[in-house]
């Protein structure tokens, strides 16, 4: 399986389970890593036979922009959910970063990393 990745999307979100996180957001940054066949579109030179990563983009801070949630764990859930609609996306492995964590330690980053897959 080959794979698209788009690492850094940046988007402001309003998660977590503070009242703070709610009420002034924070950014959150997304990694993603999209799993299909480019042979297709390679032997055609054909968008339409690979993923627009362009929309999917989009739509992925779209999810970050959006409803708010409690826990990145959901985030991520729906990140790859809208991933996987895609035709042709086989499987995706989201990395949703939260550097803003309400920590009250030192710390670089806070993450989690999921696959989903069609099967």
């Amino acid at each position: 399986m080959d794979r698209v990745a788009l690492r850094g999307l940046r988007a402001r979100g309003h998660h977590g389970v503070f009242p703070q996180e709610r009420e002034e957001g924070q950014t959150f940054v997304v990694d993603l890593s999209l799993g299909l066949d480019t042979r297709p579109a390679a032997a055609g030179d054909d968008l339409a036979k690979t993923v627009h990563y362009g929309i999917v983009a989009e739509e992925v801070v779209a999810v970050v922009e959006g409803e708010p949630v409690d826990l990145i764990e959901t985030l991520a859930e729906r990140i790859a959910q809208v991933c996987l609609k895609h035709q042709g996306v086989q499987e995706v492995e989201v990395c949703v970063h939260k550097p803003g964590a309400p920590i009250t330690v030192p710390f670089d980053d806070v993450t989690i990393t999921i696959t989903r897959s069609r099967v």
